[in-house]
This record gives C-alpha cells, structure tokens and sequence, in this order.
C-alpha cells in the first residue's frame, strides 16, 4: 500500500485506532519473507509455488493476532480487479472465505457507477463487470459499496442485485460527500452497517451512537467564526502531500468550532525579495510551516518563521519548521549569520546536524550518512520529555508525551544556550536529554516548534492538543486584526 497518508491516515482518523507498521503488507515484503524461509530450508527443498506458499503467507498475515479487545478485522485489497499484481491477494481471501467459520467473512467490493450527464442515464455495466471478473476467480461479494454522482433508483438497485447476484439492499450507495467526515452519516443512512451485520448473522444489534459525529456535521455546517492559516510549504502544488496536516487543522478547527481556512503558499516566492513574506502573510492569523526535505524553500521557510516572531502571529513549526525557525533565531537575534543545516552541505555553523545515534527503548540506534535513506530515519514513536510550566506541558496536561517521528537531522544541542539566551527556550527533550524535540518562545503569544509530526496522531473525535491550541491562538488573533 502506498498511499498509506490517504489510506491508512483516513483509516485511523474515522476509526480512532492507530495504526502499526504490522497494519500493511506489500507483495515484496511476502516475497522477501517466503524467500528468506526458502534459504533457511523451512520448506524441506519442495517447489515454491504462489498456491499455497505466497497465500499461505497473506493469510497468516490477515491471521494474525490483532491485538486485545478486537472483534473484527477490516482488510483493504488495493487495485483493481483482474490486475495481476493482486491475484494471489484475491485468491488468499477467497481461501479464508471458505476456511473461516460461517458468518466469520464478509466480502465488500467497492465499484464504480458513472453517471453520463448528456444522456442522463446511470451506467451500471463497469459495476456488472467487476463484479463478473471478482465471480470468476471465486469471490462473491456480500455487499457492493457503489460510488456514484446520483442517488442509485431502486429499479436500478434491483437491476444491479439481479445481475450481480446480491440482495437489493445489499446494493449501498456511496455518493460523493462534500465533507469526509460525513460519511458515516451517510453510510448508515443508506443501511451499510445493517447489511454487513446482517452478514455476519448479528441481526439483533443496538442502533449506533452516532451523536458525535453529528455534531462534528453540525460545527462544520454552521461554524462560529472563520480562521486564516498560511501554510508555508514546498510540496504546496500536491497537496496531498500535507493530507495528515489538512485533517489536523481541521480538527483543530471543531475543537474551537471554526473553519479554518488554508492559504497555501509556496516558500520559494519569500526568496529574493525581502519584502515578500510581509506582503504575502499580513492577513494570516497564524502560520504553520511543515515538514519537508532539502534545501529547496528553506530561506522562505526562514523568513515565515521571522515574520511570525517580528509580528507576533501564531507559528507552529512542524519538523523542518521547527528547524529553520531555530536557524532564523540564531541568524537574526543571537547574531550567528552563519547559522545553517548540514543537510543543504557543509556549514561553518552547524545548528542542524544528521543524527549519528540516538536511543529507542533500550536499544542505541547508530546511522551514518553513507547508509541508506530509509535507514538513516528516526522513524516512530519515540517518548519526549517536557520542562515543568512550559506551555507545551500546559497544552498537553502532562510532562511525558508520545508522539511521531520521520526525520533524519535534529537541532544540534551544543547551541543550546545561545538559543535559549535569546528567549527561544527548549521545553521538550528526548528522555536521555540529549535531542531536541519541542522548542518555545516565553515573549511570543503562541510560537511552538517540534521535531515531531502531531498531525499523524490527531483525530476528529479527539483533536491533538497542539493543533487544538494553535487555532484557539489564531481565533484570538483573527480579533486582534
């Protein structure tokens, strides 16, 4: 699964269950296990075959333990039907479809059924397809979740179960929504989550509770107010770059029941023009300068930061955000024009560094820079320490936190107190003391960094504190302009 920020992330924010890195499985981490079994003699010299070794390997995956508390597990197959790439995933679920005790399997086949406007007739042909090539490598789907434009008529919906083999109401519409987070509203609208009880021979279920999501309808619906967020980016022509940090805003925004609105701007417009970044962000409420790899935008990113600090707007610095803001303090107030990463070459100063060790759990993690990309990652969650009646520890409520990481270089500590002289205090540190995760302004209404990515851990129905904070800062700034 690539896609993990649009699949997974979406996954976890309207579930509330956080994913692990034992959640996803692709067909080279089956092969890479199959063959590494094959080298150790596990399969006694017999012929390695997809049936049953590859799908042996898939079910065992799908098999395994979920975890305490668990009564059901939701398995997404990517692709298309008929792709080759997917066959030996099909052919392991049919498998369990038929191993699994009945009413254990529910198979739902998501199709497509495009409406042509000059003729004003709903296509059901691609749905009756689909399904036909799912039937004939021996899957027959309980529920079809039918993406379309239009309301489905019920002669169409009868017409659909008639060819594909399924009950009419087990024919779900899936229409476009205009706000993802009413979609369970609208799937239990339309009867999604009966049928697939009613499959799994669970008819006598109490209704859900489904109060909190509308209310979130409600707050997105009818807001109190309006805030503006300059997203200060050098991904901003993808936007689904930033798809995590998006939805956190958004959560942000129905903590304190507003819209936030995001002005995407492209750092690399602040460079070469010293007036640019006041001109373009005199009207945000608040700045928010994420992550990002390279040396690429970063002067831009610098000068947001400095902006920000100069005019007194809320900013929130998320991983590299964090790091040029720490540059742009130690150029500009504590006077180290030098000040630089190391990740854009060799610095005279270097306040950003790549990290060479650093401790996870028990164990010393050790990365040099000739090791691979993927492997020089401090990658997952790591515990952080925060300094007692900081702000930070304020917002959170607590002075230990767990959070998530993606980086490979970190503010360099030996500049500690030359950074901390200048009113930029480290309020967040690794437990081992050595790392730098949060830091803070004391003479700023509300200028916060991490080396983190809170995004990845934010929620609807439990906004992340920081992302919660930083918009009731910009609601207070938005009355202040």
């Amino acid at each position: 699964m690539a896609e993990t920020d649009l699949d997974l992330g979406h996954q976890e924010r309207l579930t509330g269950v956080s994913a692990a890195k034992t959640d996803k499985i692709t067909t080279g981490q089956i092969y890479k296990t199959i063959i590494e079994k094959e080298r150790r003699g596990d399969y006694l010299g017999a012929t390695v075959q997809v049936i049953p070794h590859v799908t042996n390997e898939i079910k065992d995956f799908v098999l395994g333990d979920p975890g305490e508390g668990v009564d059901f597990v939701l398995v997404e197959i990517g692709g298309t039907v008929g792709d080759i790439e997917g066959l030996p995933f099909f052919e392991a679920i049919r498998q369990l479809g038929q191993e699994l005790p009945r009413h254990h399997a529910c198979f739902v086949h998501l199709t497509l059924l495009p409406y042509i406007k000059t003729a004003g007739e709903m296509k059901t042909k691609p749905t009756q397809h689909s399904v036909k090539e799912l039937r004939s490598i021996g899957i027959q789907p309980d529920v079809l979740l039918c993406r379309c434009e239009q309301p489905i008529p019920p002669e169409e919906k009868r017409k659909i179960g008639l060819f594909c083999n399924v009950r009419p109401s087990a024919v779900v519409t899936a229409m476009d929504s205009s706000d993802i987070y009413a979609v369970p509203l609208d799937y239990h609208r339309e009867g999604l989550d009966a049928e697939v009880l009613s499959v799994f021979g669970l008819e006598v279920a109490p209704l859900p509770d489904l109060s909190r999501w509308q209310a979130i309808a409600q707050t997105r619906d009818h807001p109190d107010g309006e805030v503006t967020v300059a997203v200060v980016g050098k991904y901003t022509v993808l936007k689904d770059a930033y798809k995590s940090l998006i939805e956190a805003l958004a959560h942000g925004g129905l903590a304190n029941k507003v819209k936030v609105k995001l002005d995407w701007v492209e750092s690399e417009t602040f460079e070469g023009d010293p007036g640019a970044a006041a001109a373009r962000l005199e009207g945000a409420h608040a700045i928010l300068v994420p992550g990002g790899f390279g040396e690429r935008g970063a002067e831009g990113k610098i000068r947001a930061a400095q902006f920000a600090r100069e005019r007194r707007v809320p900013y929130f610095g998320i991983c590299f955000g964090m790091q040029m803001a720490v540059i742009e303090t130690l150029r500009n107030v504590a006077g180290i024009k030098d000040a630089s990463s190391t990740e854009f070459g060799p610095a005279k100063d270097p306040v950003v560094g790549l990290m060479t060790d650093w401790v996870q759990g028990n164990q010393r993690i050790t990365r040099s820079a000739g090791d691979d990309l993927g492997g020089t990652m401090r990658l997952g969650a790591y515990d952080a320490v925060l300094s007692p009646g900081s702000k930070v520890a304020e917002i959170y409520g607590a002075t230990t936190i767990s959070e998530r990481h993606r980086h490979r270089y970190e503010v360099n500590i030996g500049y500690n107190d030359r950074m901390e002289a200048t009113g930029l205090k480290m309020s967040g540190r690794s437990p081992d003391g050595v790392l730098p995760e949060i830091v803070e302004r004391e003479d700023h209404p509300w200028f916060i960094g991490v080396q983190f990515h809170p995004e990845l851990k934010s929620r609807p129905l439990d906004p992340h504190p920081l992302f919660a904070s930083f918009i009731s800062a910009a609601k207070v700034q938005s009355r202040l302009v």
